[in-house]
């Protein structure tokens, strides 16, 4: 795919949430679904962040018992009463029709009618977002007060129903932006890239690891790192198909999704429970020290079931603010660009920062002077009984226990959760130790 020279000037202006925010301002209107061109649109905006690379899977191809879709193209869509009025219309809102449905045209009673429209009493204002994958149909999502306009005229009323669209051979697109690190053991994240024009799902998490990404690319790591763009369930199923040579690199990995809403950081294990990417989440959020909650796996949710599926057992989290189902505007055109802000987004960028630099700082060390406690004070990092600077305290406790487990078993994010002490001064502390040649980095990858 050609690069875009240059970003949006829109992009530039403002703080990183602000630059966030209008990424997502430019990327709501276009209608993403499983394949199409509007997830095409989408890759190539985000090139002007991250040089992404496009792949194109031919339709019909098999992965691991499914078949990559047909491409869906739709070009518009509407119900109109017999005067020629569009009561619904897809060229207002992209979520009026039902993903991948059946092209149609057709004059039918609202009795017909009824079964094919969708909407949320419990929200009447409020537009359903709604999905055809994998099987035949066609339906038209509408707010309750719109189907109350349909109720009203009364079951015998005629209207024009129109879906022009039609679903052909053709391909699934997603992106990758590979970083290659000082080693070969792999970061994997992961973000969907299906939906349409709604915001928290899953703009958020899109947006966030494209700015992630764009960080990393700055940088020079120890690790290498894979960002993969695709559509939810049968983009991964195709990547973990295609990529099988790839997967025993891959020893740390995050799904990230729903990462705008005022909500507290929520962390989803992976199917593993104990892996390294599981260790540092959860040490970056102790230490960040605001609310938030630790979740054990299930077989439920986002891409994390498809990378955890028993076959990889791959050690990958899921990353969200408020979890997908539980706020009341999932999958609704509340899910709008005022429901996520730009502080919320900047917040779980931040995050994401430091559980990079929680896995890039976890590496096994070795004592060289295992045969005791080595004098500590003459490497500047012993305090006499009673001093009153606590940083200088807890730095001396942090050398401590690191000397104590610097094993070769025992990896920084091992000691750091088995101290208490803040992750932070765990590297401060275990770099200063290698300064002073009282420990050792290994090779020993970690897992």
């Amino acid at each position: 795919a050609t690069m875009n020279p240059r970003p949006s000037d829109k992009l530039l202006e403002g703080g990183r949430g602000e630059q966030m925010h209008a990424l997502m301002r430019e990327l709501f209107p276009l209608h993403r679904s499983q394949t199409g061109n509007g997830v095409r649109q989408t890759l190539q905006l985000l090139q002007s962040i991250v040089p992404l690379k496009v792949h194109e899977v031919d339709s019909g191809t098999p992965v691991f018992g499914w078949t990559v879709p047909n491409e869906w193209t739709i070009r518009d869509a509407w119900i109109s009463n017999a005067q020629g009025k569009r009561l619904v219309d897809y060229q207002r809102n992209n979520l009026h029709v039902v993903a991948y449905s059946q092209g149609i045209r057709e004059t039918m009673t609202f009795a017909k009618l009824q079964p094919f429209l969708h909407s949320l009493p419990e929200h009447p204002d409020w537009i359903p977002y709604r999905t055809k994958y994998f099987q035949e149909g066609w339906g038209f999502c509408l707010s309750d007060s719109q189907l109350d306009q349909f109720r009203q005229a009364g079951p015998d009323a005629e209207y024009e129903v129109c879906i022009d669209a039609d679903l052909r051979p053709g391909s699934l697109s997603y992106g990758e932006l590979f970083l290659p690190g000082e080693t070969d053991e792999q970061v994997l994240f992961s973000t969907h890239t299906c939906h349409p024009s709604l915001a928290n799902d899953n703009l958020s998490g899109i947006v966030v690891a494209a700015f992630f990404a764009a960080q990393l690319h700055q940088t020079r790591q120890r690790l290498s790192y894979r960002f993969l763009f695709l559509p939810g369930t049968i983009g991964p199923i195709t990547w973990l198909a295609m990529n099988r040579e790839t997967i025993p690199r891959i020893h740390h990995g995050l799904v990230l999704a729903c990462l705008g809403d005022a909500g507290p950081m929520t962390y989803k294990r992976s199917r593993q429970g104990k892996a390294a990417i599981d260790q540092a989440v959860e040490l970056v959020l102790r230490d960040r020290g605001a609310q938030h909650e630790i979740r054990e796996f299930s077989p439920t949710g986002f891409d994390e079931r498809q990378y955890c599926s028993p076959g990889f057992n791959l050690p990958v989290g899921r990353l969200t603010r408020t979890a997908e189902g539980e706020f009341a505007e999932y999958h609704s055109s509340s899910d709008n660009l005022e429901l996520v802000r730009p502080e919320y987004l900047e917040n779980s960028l931040e995050c994401c920062m430091e559980i990079f630099a929680a896995l890039e700082a976890n590496i096994l060390y070795q004592n060289r002077h295992p045969w005791c406690e080595p004098r500590l004070g003459s490497a500047g990092l012993y305090d006499t009984y009673g001093s009153e600077n606590p940083k200088r305290a807890v730095m001396q406790e942090a050398a401590q226990w690191i000397l104590s487990f610097s094993d070769q078993n025992h990896s920084l994010l091992d000691i750091a959760q088995r101290s208490g002490l803040p992750l932070a001064e765990m590297r401060e502390a275990a770099e200063k130790l290698v300064a002073c040649n009282l420990i050792l980095p290994c090779n020993k990858s970690q897992v």
